[in-house]
């Protein structure tokens, strides 16, 4: 007996036809982003009270979840990466370049910030009074930097988030670990475990994205408006470019001529962490995504998650070098104080050598205290910036985790340890929670 063909046919397209397409997670983002927006306008033009509460408590939830496996993320990646070093050949070498990378990349960066800040004078005609700033809750200074680091005890960093002495306690405890030898392998063992746990939880939590971005700019744009965002047109559209330069300008040409590598396979293989970053605004939140891409891009296992741990609590060319270079700038016109060549020098030092303040966390505030209680500028400035923030800090947060990216992947190149094979066949795919490298780890060589 012949099959029925209208049975055969549906039987088909249930069985392929109909099948729903699969959204890319880029675009998913951008869904978001654009829900976001047109929710948050809506809110504030007509002032409906329970969407205003709605966006608030869906964008407070997501980055509550994204903050909830920062510190035993951040402890167990630090030390996990430090042990990791004993498997790579000259690891005193490589942690030295990475380090000499972070600061020349700093310090490029926060020249494009003081340049653009001095030619487009952001703080002038916007309106603002030194009356309009008020005092941040928590100041930083050097003193506070330097002492602040060292814990009282072990449990307080981990209930008070404080992520710079979280970094102090995993470094001590993996030199250590590094001392013991095979000693401490069971405690390595159970490290890496938890540390694998923590990132499949962190997945799931970034699979949730796009709704965290719906709530994330709905409630920014509901809260601050477009009339608040126009006083401070000239300083916001001043980070977008500086940040926009150094993203797409300099790490372009830095691949290009001291890595020799192509810039748009670089994107291509990047661009799931800066988009999720744009939209989690931290660092540490981005960390698993950012340590998968930049193993995608052929930097070896075991040297990236030393140096993607280590960047995402120190290297902040978005949040702690344009950034605070424009702040200064801005909060001094504000409050008439002129600043001279020693003052910007300055600026460039604090961002070079005080990057490690922003410790990774949404938001730069502690790092604008520190810059601004060194040039003796008004701390009450901080007060000025704090509506906008959200803002900026989608983008400064980009730059963040593309130049956490970028290091590792010069180094590599320049070290001869860069799988080029890997790195020219990276695609923008979403990178999969799963996904791991198909090699045994290795001891990973470095040339003379």
């Amino acid at each position: 007996m012949s099959a029925n063909p209208a049975s055969t046919a549906a039987g088909s397209r249930s069985g392929s036809g109909f099948r729903i397409p699969k959204v890319p997670f880029w675009a998913q983002i951008v869904a978001g982003l654009v829900l976001g927006v047109v929710l948050g306008w809506l809110t504030r033009t007509y002032d409906i009270g329970w969407l205003y509460t709605t966006l608030d408590k869906v964008g407070h939830i997501f980055v509550q979840l994204l903050k909830l496996a920062v510190a035993p993320l951040v402890f167990f990646a630090i030390l996990v990466s430090i042990t990791n070093l004993r498997k790579v050949n000259n690891a005193a070498r490589l942690a030295t370049r990475t380090l000499l990378w972070f600061m020349i990349t700093s310090l490029i960066a926060v020249a494009i910030g003081l340049a653009i800040g001095l030619v487009t004078n952001p703080g002038s005609g916007t309106g603002l009074t030194p009356k309009d700033g008020k005092l941040p809750e928590h100041a930083g200074s050097w003193l506070d930097f330097l002492t602040g680091i060292i814990p009282d005890n072990v449990i307080t960093p981990f209930t008070e988030l404080n992520v710079l002495q979280i970094v102090f306690m995993a470094a001590v405890a993996g030199i250590a670990a590094l001392q013991l030898g095979e000693k401490a392998q069971p405690i390595l063992t159970l490290s890496e475990s938890v540390l694998e746990l923590l990132q499949k939880a962190l997945w799931w939590v970034i699979r949730l994205a796009p709704i965290g971005t719906v709530g994330l700019i709905g409630y920014a744009i509901a809260d601050y408006g477009w009339d608040l965002i126009g006083k401070y047109a000239t300083f916001t559209a001043d980070v977008y470019i500086g940040c926009a330069l150094v993203l797409f300008g300099v790490y372009p040409l830095l691949l290009a001529t001291v890595a020799k590598l192509s810039p748009v396979q670089f994107f291509k293989g990047a661009w799931p962490a800066i988009q999720l970053a744009f939209v989690s605004r931290s660092s540490v939140g981005t960390m698993p995504v950012t340590q998968k891409v930049t193993e995608r891009l052929g930097v070896p296992k075991e040297y990236a998650s030393f140096s993607v741990p280590f960047g995402a609590t120190t290297k902040m060319d978005g949040c702690a070098a344009i950034y605070p270079a424009l702040a200064a700038i801005f909060i001094a016109q504000i409050f008439d104080v002129q600043l001279g060549v020693g003052d910007y020098i300055l600026i460039a030092f604090v961002s070079v050598i005080g990057s490690a303040a922003t410790a990774g966390l949404t938001g730069a505030t502690v790092m604008l205290t520190l810059t601004l209680s060194t040039l003796g500028l008004p701390l009450e400035g901080v007060g000025l910036l704090m509506a906008i923030d959200p803002i900026l800090d989608m983008m400064r947060t980009a730059t963040n985790v593309a130049g956490q990216v970028l290091v590792p992947v010069i180094v590599s190149a320049r070290e001869k340890i860069l799988d080029h094979d890997a790195y020219n066949s990276a695609s923008s795919s979403p990178v999969d929670g799963d996904e791991v490298r198909d090699t045994e780890p290795e001891r990973v060589p470095v040339a003379a």
